[in-house]
């Protein structure tokens, strides 16, 4: 039997502010809005790509809002994660890299949390962090190559939008692969496939 994380509650204290800022600007996908009654309200929000959602509204959590600190979302190229962000408006932190281990949870300026991107561009070695309106505190990691046994799921889309993202980034590797081969690829479609499932599961991509 499988056991997944489906939802995880983040304490806001301004529903509406908190769904705009997460669907409208850092692009989190609005799955589900119910008043149920007076006093009790649902939002359910999945950022790209993600097999776990987000929740928030009036009576969900007694956590104290802004209370949710160093939520991972998972990326495949930090800067370019960064700047996606930064052109919705969200204020992300400059990319780092750990001095030691745990270093990511340091403030910055630590001695354990130096600037810049892993300077190896090591998987899981380079870090950024951003806010909601209320505190609560996301860290974007960079994973391009999964650890050992670690579990893989076949790749899924939460909506058109974001399957027609994944193609065009697809499409634009594989004008690259064909750069470098200086030929046509008649089997673009198997290419396109295996680029899109390492690009969910955080492996190695294609060249």
């Amino acid at each position: 039997m499988d056991w997944k994380l489906e939802l995880v509650a983040i304490p806001v204290s301004d529903v509406d502010r908190a769904k705009a800022f997460y669907v409208e600007q850092v692009g989190f996908v609005a799955d589900h809005d119910q008043v149920v009654h007076e006093g009790l309200r649902f939002v359910q929000l999945t950022p790209p790509g993600s097999g776990c959602s987000i929740q928030f509204g009036t009576d969900v959590t007694s956590a104290a809002p802004g209370s949710a600190q160093d939520l991972y979302l998972v990326v495949s190229d930090i800067e370019s994660a960064r700047r996606d962000l930064l052109a919705r408006g969200v204020e992300v932190g400059d990319a780092f890299h750990e001095g030691s281990i745990g270093g990511r949870f340091h403030r910055p300026g630590s001695a354990d949390r130096l600037a810049g991107a892993s300077p190896d561009g090591r998987s899981y070695g380079s870090f950024a962090t951003f806010s909601d309106p209320d505190g609560n505190g996301w860290l974007l990691q960079e994973i391009t190559t999964r650890l050992p046994n670690r579990v893989e799921s076949a790749a899924s889309y939460p909506s058109v939008r974001e399957l027609a993202d994944a193609l065009r980034r697809a499409e634009s590797a594989h004008g690259q692969h064909e750069k470098r081969t200086g030929e046509a690829d008649p089997n673009w479609p198997e290419w396109y496939a295996a680029y899109m499932l390492a690009e969910q599961a955080g492996t190695e991509l294609p060249v």
